[in-house]
């Protein structure tokens, strides 16, 4: 299983690029307010850690650009579902997401990149606190560094696709958060001012193209605004 989490372009400030416009709803959070306490209880193996990796990372200052808690449950049971033994995530911030997943299973392996050094020690004390060094590792680097065939793809035109060049097996699965951006997937012409629009919409177009997955979007709402995620099955 890889996992994206769609992060901006070097020196694109998300709120220059896009207008911080909040959408939500009081039935949106009252919703995640009343089922996660149920589904997630307190009794669950890693619910302190999960909590620690939030909150730790807020204290040291990371921006709170996370998955959403459902989201984050929703990586643990897809992993859960297709029996993932190896996962890949790019972006790995305070390690929220990247506990999630090891969560799963004793069995899996959770190989996580991360660009920033100061951001990956964050990371990693979270891990340690969730008792989860020997299912998660973190990598200090560029993932165009550290994935060639994906920079090759990228060097040759062939972004949209990078997803499917990451190493999965056939039926693993390809997560890209932060599809949808408030809609504006869907907003051409902001398409033609906006790399990360335009970025989004190629991705979209190409995977579609690509034979080698089948995709859908799924639009979420909830407690942290309307967002989505792509989600692709490798054949």
């Amino acid at each position: 299983m890889s996992f994206q989490n769609q992060k901006l372009e070097p020196g694109v400030s998300d709120r220059s690029e896009e207008p911080y416009i909040v959408e939500q709803d009081d039935r949106w959070t009252a919703v995640d307010a009343f089922q996660f306490p149920h589904l997630n209880p307190k009794s669950s193996p890693y619910h302190n850690a999960i909590n620690h990796a939030f909150s730790n990372s807020i204290e040291k200052s990371l921006e709170d650009i996370s998955v959403a808690p459902s989201q984050g449950k929703f990586l643990s049971v897809q992993c859960q579902i297709i029996g993932a033994k190896h996962v890949l995530e790019i972006d790995t911030l305070g390690a929220y997401s990247t506990i999630w997943m090891a969560s799963a299973s004793p069995e899996i392996k959770v190989v996580t990149l991360e660009v920033d050094a100061d951001i990956a020690e964050i990371a990693r004390e979270n891990i340690r606190f969730a008792g989860l060094e020997d299912r998660i590792e973190v990598v200090v680097g560029a993932a165009l560094d550290l994935l060639p065939r994906l920079a090759d793809e990228i060097k040759q035109g062939e972004r949209a696709i990078f997803p499917l060049s990451m190493p999965t097996r056939p039926r693993g699965v390809v997560y890209i958060d932060n599809m949808v951006r408030k809609g504006l997937l869907a907003d051409e012409e902001r398409a033609k001012t906006d790399a990360n629009v335009r970025g989004i919409r190629k991705a979209v177009e190409g995977i579609g193209k690509d034979t080698r997955a089948d995709a859908v979007i799924l639009q979420t709402v909830g407690e942290k605004n309307y967002d989505g995620f792509l989600m692709a099955i490798v054949k």
